[in-house]
């Protein structure tokens, strides 16, 4: 019989954060460097959890530990539950219907459920579909193919990555780059001296630029303050780029090195790997992030002008490679931009290098 106990004490906290140990051992392929976020916001407490609880479980199989999951309700997605930080070992079946039990008891005024959002899109989304033989790029999941078959009875939403050469940005930027006209805006990279000012301009560019992106929710600036502190020792200010029209901010690019590059299996970034990424850089590729504009400012040159900014500092880097964020397949104003710029660099459609998915359903 399968029940999920919520976390208490000690022992249940060692139990909820031991358990990716147990379950990745043999996968090398797996880093651990997005559990920090899990322990930010599974032990809080954070500017996150003004508007959402995060109760997080155990799932026993009889008397034996088997998976861990939280489930969390943010106040600005009114009516969903998120099934977040799921891992398991393998073997376990018959999970969810009584996870779905427990979402109905705990969040009686909900009527959704959506499997593999942890807390925001900023946070992180997602299980992988394909290809499972590669470690993955910082910021984006590795997880265990019979993961999906737990959740194979809900709807599936499909989101996809794609990998790049870089060469091919570079052709880009000497082609193209001179001839672009930006009609007035200035791009800059931010300064990490004011920290706190540039995470608010971020903050309220999000909220303008992705209210119609699925799952979205309104942030802090506190929120995303918190996200970006830890990795303060590891960005530097080329890693975000603001496009500003008299001084006032229009558009926003985040990317940064893959970190995971810095890291063997299991393992999370520590001082020792930040130390060596900045004596002597051995990443190879690097992850364009995010990237939006205003909805008043589009069409005017400000998204080619922030990636050839990007392409200045990759190539100045040494990077050989790129590899965007997941983008879900039915988001076709980004799915366009992406195979557009792609077909521009490298004179052809590219088809994504990664697939994921989360799953979603009715309570």
């Amino acid at each position: 019989m399968i029940r999920l106990e919520p976390v208490s004490g000690w022992r249940g906290r060692r139990d909820f954060f031991d358990l990716p140990r147990r379950v990745y051992r043999k996968m090398p392929e797996h880093r651990a460097t997005e559990e920090d976020i899990v322990r930010m916001l599974v032990d809080g407490p954070t500017a996150y959890h003004r508007h959402a609880t995060v109760a997080p479980f155990l799932v026993l199989e009889g008397r034996k530990l088997m998976a861990r999951l939280a489930l969390i309700q943010d106040q600005r997605q009114p009516g969903w539950v998120q099934v977040a930080f799921y891992e398991a070992l393998p073997g376990l079946e018959g999970l969810l219907p009584p996870l779905l039990l427990k979402a109905r008891a705990l969040y009686p005024g909900c009527q959704h459920v959506v499997v593999g959002l942890h807390g925001h899109l900023n946070y992180g989304a997602g299980f992988l579909v394909e290809p499972h033989d590669k470690p993955p790029v910082f910021g984006l999941p590795w997880t265990p193919p019979y993961y999906l078959d737990t959740f194979a009875s809900l709807r599936r939403r499909d989101m996809v990555s794609f990998r790049f050469d870089a060469q091919g940005f570079y052709r880009l930027l000497d082609q193209v780059g001179p001839t672009i006209k930006l009609d007035g805006i200035t791009i800059r990279a931010m300064d990490r001296r004011q920290l706190d000012r540039e995470v608010d301009i971020y903050t309220w560019l999000n909220n303008a630029c992705f209210q119609r992106h699925p799952y979205w929710a309104d942030r802090s600036g506190p929120e995303d303050y918190e996200l970006f502190h830890p990795f303060r020792f590891l960005m530097k200010d080329e890693n975000l780029i603001f496009a500003e029209e008299g001084g006032k901010p229009v558009g926003f690019l985040l990317w940064y090195p893959d970190f995971n590059e810095l890291v063997g299996p299991g393992r999370a970034i520590g001082p020792v790997q930040a130390l060596r990424y900045h004596l002597r850089n051995p990443i190879t590729t690097v992850r364009l992030t995010e990237i939006a504009v205003h909805p008043a400012c589009r069409h005017r040159g400000v998204v080619p002008g922030m990636i050839m900014q990007m392409i200045r500092s990759v190539r100045a880097g040494g990077y050989q490679g790129c590899e965007g964020g997941f983008i879900f397949e039915d988001n076709k104003d980004s799915m366009s931009m992406t195979l557009r710029y792609l077909s521009k660099a490298f004179g052809r459609e590219l088809a994504p290098s990664r697939r994921y998915c989360v799953f979603e359903g009715e309570l």
